[in-house]
């Protein structure tokens, strides 16, 4: 992990607009009907809608997908009683985190109040505002008297996260490791050093999950813990040991089965871990510095278990893992509280989706080829897109099941994809590609099966239930690279090309190669020759219907797949040209880009085809077509140079296809304001409509304008899509994600399809 300086810290926070949350409209704000209908008089209408049907209020506002992060500054992170204001930059992190992990909306709410009192009094005056309340950086003992009443007196979800959140998150991290210790939770020792906060909560859940009181030993600043000290307070009373044998950390570890820090760096020494049980778990959880490092806690003995709260070592304690998802769930279901059977539904589904193979996104983070569970990976990683689902559906499940909740789910399906969708790893449109290709899967070959992301991408394919895989490339090197990778091969074919048991095969595609090629130069050899290049082998595996769809890109240049694409399948009757188009999906719509990487510089002939091949591609997708040419002028204010070019192809498209909406050449701002191109144009066949399609009057500017869209928003592009060869023949690129790739191959798949209706 790289080392964070002062200097970049303060930068990261000061440069631009100064903090890092804002407030975004969710409604059209542009002409005085939208401002009349936001505020005065349309505003008036929901207001009455609430006053007659309070709960109403989770329909006409964003109470249902609003938390507030309140703090009063008294135990910022590791910085103490640092006050309100100056635990402002950590409330403002908390609310990034909540939106960028789970699409909730944040409010920082910084209280200049230690009064637990007059906190509580505070709190409950403003939290109408909120669906829930996420307390934050609030030092011990007053925590839970604040907590507790405000849980007892609110009629929505309040945690406080550093309580409850390490709570969750340690405890899903403690079921695996003694898993892997091969340990129950009824019979291990545990040792607990820190008993504020977080300490209590934790060793609370731990019995929750069965650990016994009297197998847990606990520890505070004066030592440890025993029912005979004077003045104990109330948590502190919970675990206080009847043990008299036992006064100091060394002394309560000796034989322990787990160590649980929420104390101080570097009070845990190796040979404290030495005297522990055999398979020790070490939870060393103070930041910044652990109660011992990673590298001495793994030196000191090979089997303990170590987790930290550190991103740079195996096994992160990371509330991250937690609080977003436990208020997703919580506010979906208008849930009255979070209590323990929600809290408890997170914890076991933290535990089960380590369990599970990971996700491409993951490993790729983390620069790994894959994890496993076991000893360095027991705890998910943050950046896990899984857990907005399984640990968000849980809670849900759970709140509805204990009757905290005012808002019953029925369809699960139907709300997973709905929180797919909310954090963008889930469009509708992709969503329908595959359940598309699901309904009849088509046998398509993966030109590169030897690139780790094209074999991926097959497996991936496979199981999604999309095609029958088959990997070109020799198989001693597939299946060694499917072992480091760890996926299954199961039911896919690989085919080595140059293998000598292809030989017939590869002489039979050179001889109908060469037949089809013979009035353009092709002799029997030349041809025979090619068919040890894998494109030409693919192509001709599809050509000959070996196989209905062909998908390559990763190693070989545009350029050259082109070419053989044109040799080998050729362009469809109808056409002159082929093209490719990109789809973006965006939060304003789904969109479709061309031609993005065929045709360098195209003259009117080839722009017509372009913006029939786009008029017939987006008629596949389901939609119809509203189209734009695009150019820098607008409607012949420039007869000169591409812009003529692209009139002139306009005015082709309007003659012979009148019923299609399609219009320029155009800039692109009139293509994507309808208010401005009508207004400034009234005479365009395009008024009133919003356009979904954008034709490009040259290569670079549409290869441009994607990949500067893609590299500057997290919009998913699906694409390049082939349009105009004879058959299902689809590129990729060298940047092409696993993702990428399986997208791509729904699409061929669904080409496939389509073509073979067309034949029978």
């Amino acid at each position: 992990m790289a080392k964070i300086t002062r200097e970049a810290a303060l930068l990261y926070h000061s440069q631009g607009r100064p903090g890092k949350i804002e407030v975004v409209p969710t409604k059209p704000y542009s002409t005085q009907t939208d401002l009349s209908l936001a505020y005065s008089p349309g505003v008036a209408e929901p207001c009455l809608e609430i006053e007659k049907d309070p709960h109403k209020v989770y329909d006409y506002t964003d109470k249902g997908n609003l938390v507030a992060v309140i703090s009063n500054g008294t135990a910022v992170l590791g910085l103490g009683d640092i006050g309100a204001m100056s635990g402002k930059p950590v409330m403002e992190g908390k609310g990034l985190l909540f939106k960028i992990y789970a699409g909730i909306d944040v409010f920082d709410i910084e209280l200049d109040e230690k009064d637990p009192g007059k906190f509580v009094d505070a709190v409950k005056a403003i939290a109408p505002t909120f669906g829930g309340i996420n307390l934050e950086d609030i030092k011990a003992p007053e925590c839970f008297e604040i907590e507790r009443r405000l849980k007892e007196e609110l009629d929505i979800p309040v945690m406080h996260d550093d309580q409850h959140g390490t709570a969750i998150i340690s405890s899903a991290g403690l079921l695996n490791a003694l898993e892997v210790a091969g340990k129950r939770i009824e019979d291990v020792r545990i040792v607990v050093n820190g008993a504020g906060a977080s300490a209590i909560s934790c060793t609370k859940l731990y019995v929750s999950l069965g650990a016994r009181r009297e197998n847990i030993v606990m520890l505070d600043s004066k030592g440890v813990i025993t029912s005979d000290r004077e003045n104990l307070n109330e948590t502190k009373r919970l675990f206080a040991t009847d043990r008299r044998d036992v006064h100091t950390l060394a002394e309560a570890v000796r034989g322990a089965d787990v160590f649980l820090g929420l104390s101080k760096g570097n009070v845990l020494t190796q040979d404290m871990i030495r005297s522990m049980a055999e398979n020790p778990i070490v939870f060393a959880l103070a930041n910044p510095t652990p109660e011992i490092s990673y590298e001495d806690a793994k030196a000191s003995r090979p089997d303990v278990l170590i987790a930290t709260g550190r991103s740079d070592y195996p096994n992160q304690i990371n509330n991250v893992i937690g609080f977003p998802y436990i208020f997703r769930g919580a506010l979906d279901t208008h849930a009255r509280a979070i209590n323990e059977e929600m809290k408890l539904a997170a914890v076991y589904a933290i535990a089960k989706l380590a369990k599970q193979p990971v996700p491409d996104v993951v490993n790729e983070t983390y620069h790994v080829n894959n994890f496993t569970f076991g000893r360095d990976y027991f705890i998910p990683k943050p950046v896990d897109p899984r857990l907005i689902t399984e640990v968000s559906m849980a809670v849900a499940k759970a709140a509805i099941e204990s009757g905290v909740a005012r808002k019953t789910i029925t369809d699960w399906d139907a709300y997973k994809t709905h929180l797919r969708e909310l954090m963008g790893q889930e469009s509708k449109l992709t969503r329908q590609l595959y359940e598309t290709a699901r309904r009849d899967p088509q046998r398509v070959v993966f030109a590169e099966g030897t690139h780790p992301h094209m074999l991926k991408a097959a497996v991936e394919a496979k199981a999604e239930g999309i095609c029958y895989p088959i990997l070109l490339g020799n198989e001693e090197r597939i299946q060694k690279l499917a072992k480091e990778l760890d996926v299954s091969l199961d039911g896919i074919e690989i085919i080595n090309l140059r293998h000598d048991c292809q030989t017939e095969r590869r002489e039979r595609y050179a001889r109908i190669l060469a037949q089809k090629r013979e009035r353009e130069g092709f002799t029997y050899e030349e041809a025979n020759d090619k068919m040890f290049e894998r494109n030409y082998f693919g192509m001709m595996m599809v050509e000959t219907g070996e196989a209905d769809a062909f998908i390559t890109g990763l190693y070989t240049r545009y350029s050259n797949t082109i070419k053989v694409a044109k040799e080998v399948i050729g362009i469809q009757p109808e056409f002159k040209h082929f093209a490719t188009m990109h789809i973006l999906n965006s939060k304003k719509g789904t969109y479709f880009l061309a031609d993005t990487l065929i045709n360098r510089h195209p003259d009117t002939e080839t722009l017509i085809d372009i913006a029939r091949l786009s008029r017939r591609t987006v008629e596949f997708f389901n939609q119809t077509p509203v189209m734009a040419m695009l150019s820098y002028s607008n409607f012949g204010s420039d007869a000169e140079g591409s812009p003529a070019t692209v009139h002139e192809a306009v005015n082709y498209m309007q003659l012979h296809y009148p019923d299609l909406a399609i219009d320029g050449e155009m800039q692109v701002n009139f293509a994507m304001n309808r208010e401005l191109r009508d207004t400034k144009y009234p005479f365009t066949r395009l008024k009133d409509k919003d356009v979904n399609t954008l034709v490009f009057p040259n290569l670079s500017s549409a290869n441009a304008t994607y990949q500067l869209i893609q590299a500057m928003s997290e919009t998913e592009m699906i694409g390049p899509i082939q349009m105009g060869l004879n058959k299902p023949i689809h590129f990729t690129d060298f940047e092409s994600s696993v993702r990428d790739i399986v997208n791509i191959t729904a699409v061929a798949v669904i080409d496939a399809i389509v073509a073979k209706k067309k034949k029978g």
